[in-house]
C-alpha cells in the first residue's frame, strides 16, 4: 500500500510536478469538459456527493490530481491503494477499516485505486461486493480504457468520466504558475526564456502536464551552478537547454491495449471518409509499431463490404487479392500490397447499404416471428393438403424475369432495409430496386382471412376522450419541438437552458442528451415546476434540472451565474409580446456563445383561427369587428412575421427562420368559452350576448389553425452534421413514398 498524500518528505525535495499538484478545483487547470461551471463532476465535488467513478486518460492528464482534489475537499475519509503494488491483503485491510468507520462513526470512505486496470478479474471482483453495498465510495484511475479492462461489473456501477490530453494553452498557464509561485515552484528567481525555449517544451510535452513540469524542473535546474540560488538570481533558459530538457516523446502504441485499437479506427475511418493521406498515415504508424499486416488486411476486408458494398464489387476483389500476394512475398516487399489495398478502399465510391441486414436482423429478435406467407411456402410435401405454395408467381415465367408479389411477411408489408445509394454500381440499380419496390407495395391486397374474435358495442363517451386525446394542442407542440431539436446534439457533459420549460416539453430532449451536464429550467408559475420535480423526482438528486419561476423570465436570466457556459438555449413563446421579447434575446445574446445552439419556437398570434370563425349571424359580426381592434391594440398580435425577422435578425444575423403551418381540431366546452368571454369579448359585446356566445361554441370540435416561427442559430462546426440528418430525413421519406 502507498499513501500518495503522506506529506512527510519535504517540500524542497519533492519532484516540481510533484508540488505542483492542486490543491483546489480553483488551482486545477484544464478539463473544463467534466470540470466547468455546472458541470455534473464539479456539483459532485463541491456538494461532497461522489459516486464510485472512474478517470480514464493517457499519462500526465491530471487523474490522480484530481483525486487530490478531492481528499482535499471531502468530509469522508480518504484512502488510496496503488494497483501495481498492492493486492488482496492490502485491499481486505482498507475495506475492514471502512466498514469499521461506517459502523462505529458513520463515516464513509473513498477508496482512490491508480492504475486500477493492473488487478486481475479476482481481484477486481474482491472490490465489487463492497463498492455494490457502498462500504467504499471508488475512484479508479487508468491509462486504459475502462470498457476493456476493468470488470464490467465495476464499470456498470461507476460514472466514467475521460480525461483529455491539456490543450497548449491549459500547458502554458501551468508552466507559468510553476514560474511564479514563491512556496512550491520557480517565482523566487527571475526565470527567462529564449524565444521559442518555452514554447518548445509546451509543444513537445504534447499535452502531458507532467512531462512539461518534468523538463521545466530539469532545464531551470541545471541551468545555475548549484541550486538553489540566492531570492532573485536571473535563470536564462536557451533555446538548446530546452531541446535537451525535453526529448522526443515515444510514440504510444500497444498491440494489446487501447491505443491500438484506437489506431485501427482511425484508419478505418479515414478509409470511409476517403481521406487516402490520412489512411496512409494511420497505415504508416501501425505498420512501423509492428502491428500484425494480415489483422490489417482482416480490418481491411471488413470495410470492403462495410463502407463500400455495392457502390464497388471490385473492392473486395482488389483486397483479396493484395492480401494473397502479401502471403506469397511478405515483408518488407508487402507492404506495396497493403499500401495498394489502403489507397483503393480510400479513393473508390462509398456505401454503407449492407448494414441493412442489421435493420433486418434486429426486427426479427424483438418482433415475433411471422409466419411465412402462404404462396412462399415449400410446396414440395403438402401442397395438397395445406394448399402451400399457392398463388405463387414464378418470376422467370414473366418480363424481364421478375413480378410483383408480396416477399415479406404481411405485417412488415411496406418495410425497406436496403436503401441503394447514388454512387458506382449502386447508382445503376437503384433505380430498378425502387420501381420494384413501389410495384409491389401496388400490387399487395393483404387479407388473410382473418376471423373476427372480439367486438364491443360503440362507447360514445370513451370515443369522445379519445378524438379530445387525439387532437390535444400537446401534440402540435410535439411537432414544434421535433422540428426544432431536429439534427441538433450536444456533448454528454454540456450546460442546457430552458426558457419556458412548461411542464417539460423542451427540457426533457436536452436531459436526455446531456447526462453528465446541467439543466437549468426557466417556468412561469409554481405548478409547472411542481409538474416537473413530480417527474424529475425519480432522478439522483445530482442529475434533477434546477427549476427557476418568473413569469417574465428577465430576473432569472439575470440572476444566473455569468461564467456558467450553454451549449444549447431553447425556448417557446417568449416573443410573443415583441417589446417585452427585445429585452429577452438581448439578455440570451450575452448567453450565446461561439458553440451554442440557439432553438426558439414562437408563435403568431395574427396568424392563427379567429373566434369569430366559429360564430354565425349578426355576433359573428359583432366578434370580428372586435377582433379587428384587438388585433391592432395588443402588444400580443399587433405585429407580423417582418417584424418578427427584424427582431432576430438585429441580435442574431446567422439565424435561420422558418414556418409551420399547424393544423389540427380542437373540442371547445362551456369552460373555454367562459373563458374567452370573460377575459376578452365581454369588452366588445352586449351583456345579454354572454348566453348566446357561449351556447354557440359549447361542445364543438372545430378546425383550428395557427403558424409558428422556427428559429434556429446553428454552431458553424454543427452545420454541416444538421444539413447532412436533414438530408437523410429527405432521402428516407423519399424512398418510403417511391
Amino acid at each position: 500500500m502507498m499513501d500518495l498524500f503522506e506529506a512527510s518528505i519535504k517540500k524542497e525535495s519533492e519532484p516540481l510536478a510533484s508540488r505542483m499538484r492542486p490543491r483546489t478545483l480553483d488551482e486545477y487547470v484544464g478539463q473544463d469538459h467534466i470540470l466547468g461551471k455546472g458541470r455534473l463532476l464539479r456539483r459532485a465535488i463541491q456538494l461532497d456527493q461522489l459516486s464510485s467513478v472512474i478517470f480514464y486518460g493517457p499519462p500526465g492528464t491530471g487523474k490522480t490530481t484530481l483525486a487530490r482534489v478531492i481528499a482535499n475537499t471531502t468530509k469522508s475519509h480518504f484512502s488510496t491503494l496503488n494497483a501495481v503494488l498492492a493486492g488482496l491483503k492490502e485491499l481486505e485491510v482498507e475495506i475492514n477499516a471502512a466498514r469499521e468507520r461506517r459502523a462505529l462513526h458513520g463515516i464513509k470512505t473513498i477508496l482512490f485505486i491508480d492504475e486500477v486496470h493492473r488487478w486481475n478479474k479476482r481481484q477486481q471482483d474482491a472490490l465489487l461486493p463492497w463498492v455494490e453495498n457502498g462500504t467504499v465510495i471508488l475512484i479508479g484511475a487508468t491509462t486504459e480504457n475502462p470498457y476493456f479492462e476493468v470488470n464490467a461489473a465495476l464499470v456498470s456501477r461507476s460514472r466514467i468520466f475521460q480525461l483529455k490530453k491539456l490543450e497548449e494553452c491549459d500547458l502554458e498557464k501551468i508552466a507559468k504558475m510553476a514560474l511564479s509561485d514563491k512556496e512550491r515552484g520557480y517565482g523566487r528567481f527571475r526565470v527567462e526564456f529564449e524565444d521559442g525555449a518555452l514554447e518548445h517544451l509546451i509543444d513537445v510535452a504534447s499535452g502531458d502536464a507532467r512531462s512539461l513540469l518534468n523538463a521545466l524542473e530539469l532545464a531551470v535546474e541545471t541551468s545555475v551552478d548549484s541550486f538553489p540560488p540566492a531570492d532573485g538570481t536571473v535563470i536564462y533558459i536557451s533555446k538548446e537547454t530546452a531541446e535537451e530538457s525535453i526529448q522526443k516523446k515515444a510514440v504510444l502504441y500497444d498491440k494489446e491495449g487501447d491505443y491500438h485499437f484506437d489506431v485501427i479506427s482511425a484508419f478505418i475511418k479515414s478509409i470511409r471518409g476517403s481521406d487516402p493521406d490520412a489512411t496512409l498515415y494511420w497505415l504508416a504508424r501501425m505498420v512501423a509499431a509492428g502491428e500484425d499486416p494480415r489483422f490489417i488486411f482482416r480490418r481491411m476486408l471488413i470495410s470492403a463490404s462495410e463502407d463500400i458494398g455495392l457502390a464497388d464489387p471490385d473492392a473486395i476483389r482488389v483486397v483479396e487479392a493484395c492480401a494473397s500476394a502479401f502471403d506469397r512475398i511478405g515483408l518488407p516487399e508487402g507492404r506495396f500490397h497493403l499500401t495498394e489495398a489502403a489507397l483503393y478502399l480510400a479513393t473508390t465510391k462509398k456505401s454503407n447499404s449492407t448494414l441493412a441486414f442489421f435493420d433486418a436482423l434486429s426486427d426479427v429478435e424483438k418482433e415475433a416471428k411471422d409466419e411465412v406467407p402462404n404462396h412462399l411456402r415449400d410446396d414440395s410435401r403438402d401442397k395438397e393438403g395445406f394448399g402451400h405454395g399457392k398463388g405463387y408467381l414464378y418470376p422467370h415465367s414473366y418480363k424481364d424475369h421478375w413480378v410483383a408479389q408480396q416477399y415479406l411477411p404481411s405485417s412488415l408489408v411496406g418495410k425497406i432495409y436496403y436503401r441503394p445509394g447514388n454512387l458506382g454500381y449502386e447508382s445503376r440499380i437503384r433505380d430498378s430496386v425502387i420501381e420494384h419496390r413501389m410495384s409491389q407495395l401496388e400490387s399487395i391486397n393483404i387479407d388473410d382471412g382473418s376471423e373476427v374474435l372480439t367486438w364491443s358495442p360503440d362507447d360514445k363517451k370513451r370515443d369522445l376522450w379519445l378524438n379530445r386525446a387525439m387532437s390535444q394542442k400537446s401534440a402540435e407542440l410535439r411537432r414544434i419541438r421535433d422540428r426544432l431539436y431536429e439534427g441538433v446534439s450536444i456533448p454528454r457533459h454540456a450546460n442546457a437552458l430552458i426558457i419556458n420549460a412548461g411542464t417539460g416539453l423542451l427540457l426533457y430532449p436536452a436531459m436526455k442528451m446531456n447526462p453528465e451536464g446541467s439543466n437549468i429550467a426557466i417556468v412561469r408559475k409554481k405548478e409547472e415546476k411542481d409538474a416537473i420535480a413530480h417527474i424529475a423526482g425519480e432522478l439522483d438528486e445530482l442529475l434533477r434540472p434546477e427549476v427557476m419561476i418568473d413569469s417574465e423570465y428577465m430576473n432569472a436570466l439575470e440572476s444566473i451565474e455569468h461564467d456558467i457556459s450553454f451549449s444549447l438555449i431553447a425556448a417557446r413563446d417568449i416573443l410573443i409580446d415583441l417589446e417585452k421579447g427585445k429585452r429577452i434575446l438581448s439578455l440570451i445574446s450575452q448567453r450565446v456563445k461561439e458553440d451554442t445552439t440557439l432553438l426558439i419556437s414562437s408563435s403568431i398570434a395574427r396568424r392563427a383561427t379567429r373566434v369569430s370563425a366559429f360564430l354565425d349571424g349578426e355576433i359573428k359580426k359583432k366578434a370580428e369587428n372586435a377582433e379587428s381592434e384587438i388585433y391592432e391594440k395588443s402588444s400580443l398580435s399587433n405585429w407580423e412575421e417582418k417584424d418578427l425577422e427584424a427582431l432576430v435578425f438585429s441580435f442574431f444575423p446567422s439565424a435561420q427562420i422558418e414556418y409551420m403551418s399547424l393544423q389540427e381540431t380542437r373540442h371547445l366546452d362551456g369552460a373555454v368559452a367562459l373563458s374567452w368571454w370573460e377575459k376578452t369579448y365581454s369588452r366588445y359585446l352586449d351583456a345579454d350576448e354572454k348566453d348566446s356566445f357561449i351556447s354557440a361554441l359549447r361542445e364543438r370540435d372545430v378546425p383550428f389553425s395557427s403558424k409558428v416561427a422556427i428559429i434556429r442559430l446553428i454552431p458553424e462546426k454543427m452545420k454541416a452534421k444538421v444539413n447532412d440528418e436533414a438530408e437523410k430525413t429527405w432521402h428516407e421519406v423519399q424512398m418510403k413514398t417511391q
